[in-house]
């Protein structure tokens, strides 16, 4: 079986974000960096599959040279191959993400392609569905609970209020929600091994559709009031309520 899983690098969630001099980007001064936290959810699935089916997982980044980093933690887990598809720069849009995705996975004819659902980035969740729809290929994404007979996957995602099942024939596009499994925490002998694994590179296509015009901070949260008169307090706190946080 040929599994493909798309890896992204993203900021520490714990990231104190600040806009950078350009206003367009963050600052990068002091990031830390990590595989995508929702990846690590896709990678785990791609090797469980390797493990329980054999055959080979090669996980694919579009960054500039430290997304290689999103790739050796692939490795790490158990991902075999890497491909790098390079660019100049990490603030490249979501279609020319996709786009380079797709164009890498096509020559690799997958099985199967798992993504995180969304990056906790940028947050945009398309990128996914953007690549499937370019490959010309089924999509499910939120997926929980995953199982594949032949050449057909029966795959369990989230919805409001429940779930949904969904059956769909193989070659799909599948993206990994907290809960489909439990990551694996690297060893020493995979660490080691990973060092040796190969990453490959490819040309970047800039298919840019958008730019960041101008990117901001949220306006910081106004002090909150604390009523302490009990109920002769109720008549300011719905004046206020109306008046000030039009929510009556």
């Amino acid at each position: 079986m040929k599994i493909v899983v798309c890896v992204s690098l993203v900021p520490d969630s714990t990231t104190k974000v600040k806009v950078g001099s350009s206003g367009k980007s963050i600052d990068e001064t002091g990031v830390t960096y990590i595989i995508n936290p929702y990846d690590e959810f896709a990678v785990e699935e791609a090797v469980q599959l390797k493990e329980k089916n054999g055959g080979e997982v090669t996980a694919i980044s579009v960054g500039t040279e430290r997304s290689k980093e999103a790739i050796k933690k692939a490795f790490q887990m158990g991902a075999d191959k890497g491909i790098l598809v390079k660019s100049d720069t990490a603030d490249n849009d979501s279609f020319t993400v996709a786009k380079n995705l797709a164009s890498a996975i096509k020559e690799l004819s997958p099985d199967i392609i798992f993504f995180g659902k969304q990056s906790i980035d940028y947050d945009g969740s398309v990128v996914t569905g953007m690549t499937a729809e370019l490959l010309g290929l089924p999509f499910v994404n939120v997926v929980t609970k995953l199982e594949l007979n032949g050449n057909e996957a029966t795959a369990e995602r989230e919805i409001e209020g429940g779930k949904e099942i969904v059956k769909t024939s193989l070659p799909a596009v599948f993206g990994a929600q907290k809960g489909l499994n439990n990551p694996r925490y690297p060893n020493l002998k995979s660490i080691m091994a990973s060092k040796s694994k190969p990453i490959e590179e490819k040309p970047f296509l800039n298919e840019r559709k958008t730019e960041v015009a101008e990117m901001s901070l949220p306006e910081s949260k106004g002090q909150g009031k604390i009523f302490t008169d009990g109920v002769s307090n109720v008549p300011e706190l719905v004046r206020l309520l109306r008046e000030e946080a039009k929510v009556i």
